[in-house]
């Protein structure tokens, strides 16, 4: 049985149990990236599941990652079979968690059954030591399956490059960046400090984009919680006919770690820091964009003040904003961002901090969106409206 409600926003925070690890160590990113996007994580034998009134209950002994909104993959139900597959966590207590199943019989279900964080639905189609490939395994008329190549043979950053179409780890057609627009691709930050110490970190995906929100600095402190947004994958096409090269690579042009937050999904959007592979037309070659908001500037989310200090003076509102990215800098949008909103306030942070959650308005009403806090001007202080802003995932989904 399909979940009941939409699962194809998949999350997961460093603060989950038994998340997997982000640290500034070789190789370590590719692991993270792997289990997220690839192969889920924290399998979990059940000691029972049981069904009343269309809610199923799964128990456990020990931890699990799930949280609220989270979605997990049930195997190896036997009888009741409409509990297999991915469902969405509606609560969760220290060792059992619920899902909805309407229409599922009472009564405890029978077989050898687990659970684990369900994957984001991307494949890795080549690797070798400290490179991997990741590929959106949703292909369609409109697009998808372009690549993203990692080099994780650093410690503190790994280098990225998207390209149309690739042959092995090494070998590809279309890159984006080009090698003159960025020679040996863009820095992702991991962690300020070289060592297997965890750094802390956010990432948000459907089958086709997905989110990285590195807190570097965690790893020398554990008080730097504000982190920076790239990404990769494909957007929001403003054309009604489509358009397949809007697919964007977000990526920092720094080499130290530490100076890693330019450009971003988040900060600093003026810069032409995000990489599409040809114009809409499917011309030439990669193109260069910065990213707007629809509604503020293209600085700092949430220290943004268009709309004035949070919360708003007269009706207490958090405005939200979806962002897009523009070639060259120059309107009108080409394509929407899935999945983040960006918010034209100040003064957020002093409200709202990394993992809570807040009711989204507007076109995302009845959803729940995820706070994250975007550095301001570097990643080592403490959280607060002077030190860093606010920028809000959908983890309810769908993002398209």
């Amino acid at each position: 049985m399909a979940s009941p409600v939409d699962t194809s926003v998949k999350y997961v925070l460093s603060t989950m149990a038994n998340a997997p690890t982000s640290n500034g160590a070789s190789g370590s990113f590719i692991a993270l990236l792997e289990a997220f996007l690839v192969t889920g994580w924290d399998t979990k034998a059940l000691t029972s599941l049981v069904v009343a009134g269309g809610i199923a209950t799964a128990t456990w002994t020990g931890s699990h990652s799930a949280l609220e909104h989270a979605v997990i993959l049930v195997q190896g139900v036997t009888d009741k079979t409409a509990l297999n597959g991915e469902q969405k966590v509606t609560g969760k207590q220290p060792n059992t968690l619920t899902f909805a199943c309407p229409g599922v019989p009472d009564g405890a279900a029978a077989g050898s059954i687990s659970i684990k964080m369900a994957p984001a639905g991307w494949s890795k189609p080549f690797s070798v030591a400290g490179r991997a490939v990741f590929k959106s395994a949703a292909v369609d008329a409109l697009g998808g399956g372009m690549c993203l190549r990692v080099d994780d043979a650093g410690t503190t950053a790994a280098r990225v490059v998207a390209y149309e179409s690739m042959s092995d780890v090494d070998t590809g057609l279309g890159p984006f960046p080009a090698p003159a627009q960025m020679s040996g691709g863009g820095y992702w930050t991991k962690s300020t400090v070289a060592s297997a110490t965890p750094a802390a970190y956010a990432m948000f995906a459907d089958a086709r984009f997905f989110f990285w929100h590195p807190i570097p600095a965690f790893g020398a402190n554990a008080t730097f919680m504000n982190g920076t947004t790239r990404g990769f994958g494909d957007l929001l096409s403003r054309r009604a006919s489509g358009d397949p090269f809007a697919v964007a690579l977000n990526y920092s042009v720094a080499p130290a770690p530490a100076s890693q937050y330019d450009g971003s999904f988040d900060n600093n959007r003026a810069v032409s820091q995000t990489a599409t592979p040809r114009d809409f037309t499917g011309l030439g070659s990669a193109v260069l964009n910065t990213i707007k908001p629809y509604v503020g500037t293209q600085g700092n989310s949430g220290s943004d003040t268009t709309f004035g200090e949070f919360p708003s003076r007269y009706s207490g509102e958090l405005f939200m904003s979806r962002e897009f990215i523009v070639p060259g800098g120059a309107l009108p949008p080409r394509a929407d961002i899935p999945g983040i909103r960006t918010i034209p306030q100040s003064k957020v942070a002093d409200s709202l901090r990394f993992g809570d959650r807040v009711p989204g308005t507007a076109d995302l009403a009845g959803r729940t969106l995820l706070v994250v806090n975007p550095s301001i001007s570097g990643f080592a202080a403490p959280t607060d409206a002077a030190s860093a802003g606010v920028t809000l995932f959908d983890i309810t989904g769908p993002w398209r």
